[in-house]
């Protein structure tokens, strides 16, 4: 379910970012034994488990269940239902402002979470985000590798097969760069200039995935020569060429779910602060290749790998932010639109 335009400006209101807290506060430590958190599971959750899960219970005793997969789906159902058991749920950025409209999330208690300094985006008063990723071209490492999304659409000077996500947030703005976007205008996005790279090339794609495995297996398998991937998925797998270059860099955020129990929000909260801790993002880093919000963590990665994560300073300068707010305010049309493209594939 999506809201009015209306609706959304109306709650926007309480959506800005919190730019400077200064709390210095100490963290909180709950007064309960364990929690359940709910993420989105995989090589992530267990980033989660050995970066911040791990110091955490060390400090506190508290230990912790994950739980996956997450969305803002289960958020709801959760929250319908009555179900204060779980503090922490993991949105992305879209869900994010979809769950603060439908009045289904708590606000950060950043106060007790008293973070070390983290960039402003992931400071959001509904919000902690925790993790950076994004989505890059990529690959065969026997293929002349493309800068720009316009290469790597232009199937003539780089041809081959493509695999596409089967996502619009992750494609269109990718095909609105090559149709003549820049960065700088990307938004409000030109889904007539998008939908036409998509028409202009959609023979050459062989494969519109949907989970993240599977464009670092076609490329492997050659059953594609190109493709927009995670790139936590690519970067250093052997036989895959990848580049930052225009990539679409976004943040997932951990909620606090509406009517969750203020003990178990209390020691949430202290697991969200370890979660600020740059030495504990470089532990997180090093299971998968996706980087926490502490400005202070490149240097802590490994450096002979920085090429491999999406924030270090050479690698953010080069990508784009989605824009979470522009996609939940043209969902409607969005997802219409795409729906009738794909009936022509």
């Amino acid at each position: 379910m999506y809201l009015s335009k209306r609706q959304v400006l109306k709650s926007s209101a309480g959506l800005v970012a919190l730019s400077a807290i200064g709390v210095k506060a100490g963290h909180a430590q709950g007064a309960v034994s364990e929690f359940r958190m709910i993420e989105a599971g995989g090589a992530s959750g267990e980033s989660i488990e050995k970066g911040y899960i791990v110091p955490f219970t060390e400090k506190t005793g508290t230990k912790v269940m994950r739980e996956s997969p997450s969305g803002l789906g289960k958020l709801r159902a959760m929250v319908e239902a009555g179900d204060s058991s779980v503090p922490l749920l993991e949105l992305s950025s879209p869900e994010l402002y979809q769950a603060v409209a439908l009045d289904l999330v708590e606000p950060i208690d950043w106060e007790a979470v008293a973070p070390d300094p983290i960039f402003p985006e992931a400071q959001h008063e509904f919000g902690f985000g925790y993790q950076y990723y994004s989505t890059v071209m990529a690959w065969g490492e026997d293929q002349k590798a493309p800068k720009t999304w316009k290469e790597f659409f232009d199937t003539e000077a780089f041809p081959g097969k493509r695999a596409l996500p089967d996502y619009p947030a992750y494609i269109l703005p990718m095909a609105a760069l090559a149709a003549g976007g820049t960065p700088d205008d990307l938004y409000p996005l030109d889904l007539d200039q998008a939908f036409e790279t998509l028409e202009r090339v959609k023979d050459s794609v062989a494969v519109w995935w949907q989970a993240g495995a599977q464009p670092p297996q076609l490329l492997k398998d050659k059953e594609v020569q190109y493709a927009v991937a995670w790139s936590g998925r690519v970067a250093g797998a052997p036989g895959i060429g990848y580049s930052f270059d225009q990539g679409l860099l976004d943040l997932a955020y951990f909620v606090v779910p509406k009517g969750a129990d203020p003990e178990l929000k209390k020691a949430a909260m202290g697991l969200l602060h370890e979660m600020s801790v740059a030495k504990n993002q470089a532990v997180a880093a090093e299971v998968i290749s996706y980087t926490g919000p502490s400005p202070q963590l490149e240097e802590l990665l490994p450096q002979d790998r920085l090429g491999e994560f999406p924030t270090t300073s050479a690698n953010k300068s080069v990508q784009m932010f989605n824009d979470a707010q522009w996609w939940f305010e043209n969902a409607d049309e969005v997802e219409q639109r795409w729906q009738e493209f794909k009936l022509t594939l």
